[in-house]
């Protein structure tokens, strides 16, 4: 058999990767950047020696069983809360909204019961079947709260007037009427001790996988027995039936003595400010801040990605899910490709999702293969 090619040294592509050569089929994994994890990426801060989430902070979390065990087979894994932050109108207040920014925001002292009847009286009932973020987020919390926490922020985030985003961008966040400030819900939540680059490096490293960084899909010369494509969508196809749309981050740095914002995430959703939230690293591995003298923090801004960006992930408005499905008609007829992951699929996955999804995927090729 000739190897199999892997488009990517993300998780998808890694996952892929070791399962293909753990049944003892040899595989080239190739990468256009110079490092491993795609936008999981970190490294250690030049100046401050913090670990860096390159393209932005990664908290893993999941209530997956065999891939929080998978993950934790290659990599050292601790316990971290998202606990997120907002500033609002020169007021910082705590996220997903809970009991406590309501009663901080109305400046009450409301019950878990006296809450959900205040939140029911602001929200709009008559919109029965929301269409549209903006209209789900009325339905969900009122004017008050949606324009304070919401609107802004999704202006910023999105490029796009909320009532022109699908109401199901929306429906995924929680909204609780108790004092549980923990981001996410999932059983298992971490982050690796060494960095996910470390922990993709693990799962890459066997005798029967060759990783080439540096080295574009393109420049290929081999004939491969199979390819898994992690790669963007249209990207693969020269983009001939036009361009879908991702958005992409610029990040703006800061350096300086001691502790920052006090707090790894701070967002902003006041439409004046150009900019989405701060990160500060050094709170992302609360188990090392100590050893610090120096901080580092980011800015984040995010824009329409143009041909030459790093993609972050989809907007999926009409016109991208109507290319998307002429795209989607053509990968499914590609002989002898796979497409994977978040740029392959064009659908914005989560770390434990994309895990999974390459498992999958790679089991299905070999029971594929065993057929043959």
């Amino acid at each position: 058999m000739k190897r199999i090619c892997i488009v990517g040294a993300g998780f998808s592509g890694a996952v892929i990767a070791r399962e293909l050569a753990e049944h003892g089929l040899k595989v080239l994994v190739v990468d256009q950047r110079p490092h491993v994890a795609g936008n999981c990426h970190t490294e250690r801060h030049e100046q401050t020696g913090i670990m860096v989430h390159k393209y932005g902070p990664h908290i893993f979390h999941t209530n997956d069983t065999e891939v929080w065990n998978y993950v934790n087979s290659h990599g050292d894994f601790i316990p971290y809360i998202n606990r997120v932050k907002a500033t609002v109108r020169g007021r910082v207040y705590s996220l997903p909204i809970n009991l406590h920014t309501i009663n901080q925001f109305f400046n009450t002292a409301m019950s878990p019961k006296e809450a959900i009847d205040f939140i029911k009286r602001k929200a709009h009932a008559e919109i029965e079947n929301p269409k549209s973020f903006k209209e789900q987020g009325l339905k969900f919390v009122g004017d008050e709260l949606y324009y304070a926490f919401f609107d802004g922020y999704t202006r910023k985030q999105w490029g796009v007037d909320p009532a022109d985003l699908p109401a199901s961008i929306l429906k995924r966040l929680p909204l609780r009427f108790n004092y549980d400030d923990n981001y996410f819900i999932h059983k298992y939540q971490g982050i690796p001790s060494n960095g996910y680059s470390a922990l993709v490096d693990s799962i890459l490293c066997h005798d029967k996988i060759e990783v080439r960084l540096n080295c574009k899909f393109e420049e290929l010369k081999e004939v491969y027995e199979h390819t898994f494509y992690s790669g963007p969508l249209d990207s693969y196809f020269k983009h001939d039936l036009g361009r879908l749309s991702y958005r992409t981050l610029d990040f703006e740095e800061i350096v300086e003595e001691g502790d920052f914002q006090g707090t790894a995430v701070m967002n902003y959703p006041d439409r004046h400010v150009p900019f989405t939230r701060i990160t500060e690293h050094k709170h992302f591995a609360p188990w090392e801040m100590q050893q610090f003298r120096h901080t580092v923090a980011f800015r984040e801004y995010s824009r329409a990605a143009d041909a030459c960006d790093i993609p972050y992930y989809p907007i999926r408005l009409l016109k991208d899910k109507n290319l998307l499905k002429l795209y989607e008609v053509r990968a499914k007829n590609e002989p002898n490709v796979t497409f994977v992951g978040r740029l392959g699929t064009y659908q914005y996955l989560d770390m434990d999702v994309t895990i999974r999804r390459a498992l999958d995927a790679a089991r299905d090729f070999l029971k594929e293969q065993v057929k043959i």
